[in-house]
């Protein structure tokens, strides 16, 4: 990819250090064959090749240039063809976004919150990641536990008082 020291390429062009896109890269070493990933965390990288870009005219901000460039990112992603995801986090990913993928399983995201692809892109690519971070952990079970004496007396002493404060305001009976 790059020397140590340099700045890395993005698409063909050079991303400089003070770039403050969201794209997060794997290091070279994890790479195979030198292809970018998406890093999710230490157990999921996404290669790049298995999300699909295109590019559209967004709305918004632009002044005259929004009208000729195709700025707006939409980013396509097969998640239930995926394999770098494992089955329990594919498993939660459905059930969680399930409404937001195609028949075909396929996710479909679009950012234009940029004026140029590479960050609208890097966004997507961020959002996707923030997604899966959310149903990586698996949840936790709940632990069924049962009241303890002294707040089951405390339910009853407020139920009690509670009840007496209902009968003081009915009306005095005519025998007593």
């Amino acid at each position: 990819m790059s020397e140590p020291g340099t700045v890395p390429q993005i698409h063909g062009r050079r991303r400089s250090s003070t770039d403050r896109s969201v794209r997060t890269l794997a290091s070279e070493t994890d790479l195979p064959d030198n292809q970018e990933m998406l890093h999710v965390n230490d157990h999921i990288q996404i290669a790049e090749s298995e999300f699909d870009f295109s590019f559209v005219r967004s709305g918004g901000p632009g002044g005259q240039n929004v009208n000729k460039v195709n700025s707006k990112a939409m980013m396509r992603w097969d998640a239930t063809a995926s394999e770098a995801l494992p089955p329990g986090v594919r498993q939660r990913f459905m059930a969680r976004y399930g409404h937001r993928l195609t028949k075909e399983g396929v996710l479909i995201l679009r950012s234009q919150k940029y004026r140029d692809q590479a960050r609208n892109s890097a966004d997507c690519m961020e959002r996707l990641r923030q997604m899966i971070l959310e149903v990586a952990a698996p949840p936790t079970k709940r632990r069924p536990t049962r009241p303890s004496r002294g707040a089951r007396q405390r339910r009853l002493q407020e139920k009690k008082k509670a009840s007496q404060k209902k009968q003081s305001r009915r009306r005095p009976s005519l025998g007593d």
